[in-house]
């Protein structure tokens, strides 16, 4: 029988969402011959030779082997360091084409024919449909972590919160339960705005305000506190900058900033859920998954200080910074 702490954290979900990129990962590692080249070396290599033998990107490679380690089909030894990467037993027995006992053409079969076929078991969706869904899966992410989250910091000290990229508003609604005296406005592009009032807050909520707008091209409105949730991971070190350069300068003085994102370890040895949504992140935006002290670099580069990181104990971490 399951426990009361299974629903109010549904662990065994989160990994069952995650499995097909556990699994992209692996065909990946296969067909660019990781495991193959490991083999051959018989040495460890650094995730920059590899990069260089196989011909791909440094930052992608360095993503791929990381989720790898995660995964328990690579080892990594720390010098100087630099990770270098080693096949685990079970890589070397079962994932590279040379062994008596290779599963490589079982992979790639899956990888280029039956991972395809699957992208199609549901039917393809009216636009709206899908906006509605993206949504939904937004809201249900930040609903498992969002109370923690912003429990972490004494948000109360600033009233008046900009959500940058609110999406359904999930945040902005638990940031009003917990703290009363707060008005949020959700500040994201047209037409995620209409969808969020038509579908996900109640016009009866004035605590809550909209502004559409894009935030790397428009003004954002002046506020004691900018809460960006899963919203820096999206962008390069460039976009990143360049938003919470225009928060920084936005911000009213004593004011701060909020960061809730999934965190790297600082040695980018796990945790695997982060390390698969960084890879994630390469093939579908062009962001990624970052350490606390790159989160911290960020925001110290465009003025912010006294940077404070703390975990919740479930996926999302905040980092606040104060101006």
């Amino acid at each position: 029988m399951d426990s009361l702490e299974d629903f109010d954290y549904p662990k065994i979900l989160l990994e069952y969402k995650n499995g097909f990129l556990a699994s992209k990962t692996m065909f990946t590692a296969c067909e660019l011959g990781v495991f193959d080249l490991l083999l051959e070396s018989e040495v460890a290599l650094s995730s920059a030779v590899i990069a260089q033998h196989l011909g791909s990107s440094a930052d992608g490679m360095e993503r791929l082997l990381s989720a790898c380690v995660g995964l328990k089909l690579l080892e990594a030894e720390l010098k100087n360091e630099e990770a270098f990467y080693r096949n685990t037993e079970l890589s070397s027995l079962y994932l590279t084409k040379s062994s008596p006992k290779s599963l490589y053409h079982m992979m790639m079969y899956y990888s280029q024919s039956i991972y395809l076929c699957w992208h199609y078991l549901t039917d393809a969706v009216r636009s709206e449909e899908e906006m509605i869904t993206f949504m939904h899966c937004m809201d249900s992410m930040l609903h498992l972590c969002r109370k923690d989250v912003l429990t972490l910091f004494d948000l109360s000290l600033f009233p008046i919160v900009c959500d940058l990229g609110g999406c359904s508003g999930a945040v902005a609604k638990e940031c009003i339960s917990l703290y009363p005296a707060s008005t949020v406005t959700i500040y994201d592009l047209p037409k995620v705005v209409q969808t969020a009032k038509k579908h996900f807050i109640s016009p009866d909520e004035h605590r809550i305000r909209f502004q559409e707008g894009d935030f790397f091209e428009d003004s954002v409105p002046e506020a004691d506190l900018y809460i960006l949730a899963r919203i820096i991971h999206d962008w390069s070190e460039k976009k990143c900058l360049q938003l919470l350069g225009k928060a920084y300068k936005a911000c009213k003085p004593g004011g701060a900033v909020l960061l809730v994102e999934e965190l790297l370890n600082e040695d980018r040895s796990g945790p695997v859920t982060s390390q698969l949504q960084s890879l994630n992140m390469l093939v579908f935006l062009e962001g990624k998954e970052r350490t606390p002290a790159e989160y911290s670099k960020l925001l110290t580069a465009v003025g912010f200080k006294e940077i404070q990181v703390r975990t919740s104990g479930k996926t999302y971490a905040a980092i606040l910074g104060r101006k």
